[in-house]
């Protein structure tokens, strides 16, 4: 049986090369898809980032577990892109998801401040 990196460690991973694809650290918008992306600003990201979630929904509507995988990876790829225009790491995600583990999600939902 092969050891498997961590889920933390991957999206640690990920997240390192797409820090080294933002064009303000020499990413070039020419020959990387992260830097272009990085490089139209925030709407072109969370376009992305709208329709992969559409088409997760429709993926899980439809009950095939290849499909809800890979659209599943691609949402979490242009969240991770996002993370990385606002200067946040999947592990800033990992210790809020840490710390709300264990509270019910209505006792959750109840604490944060009003909008």
């Amino acid at each position: 049986m092969t050891d498997l990196p961590s889920a933390a460690d991957i999206l640690a991973r990920v997240a390192d090369t797409i820090d080294t694809r933002r064009p303000d650290r020499g990413g070039d918008p020419a020959a990387s898809y992260v830097a272009k992306l990085l490089a139209k600003g925030p709407d072109s990201f969370l376009k992305k980032i709208g329709e992969e979630a559409t088409e997760l929904v429709m993926a899980a509507k439809d009950g095939v577990p290849d499909r809800i995988v890979g659209e599943t990876a691609d949402l979490w790829f242009h969240c991770l892109v996002m993370l990385a225009h606002y200067n946040l790491r999947p592990e800033d995600v990992l210790a809020e998801l840490a710390r709300r583990e264990g509270l019910s999600g209505l006792e959750e939902k109840a604490r944060r401040p009003a909008d």
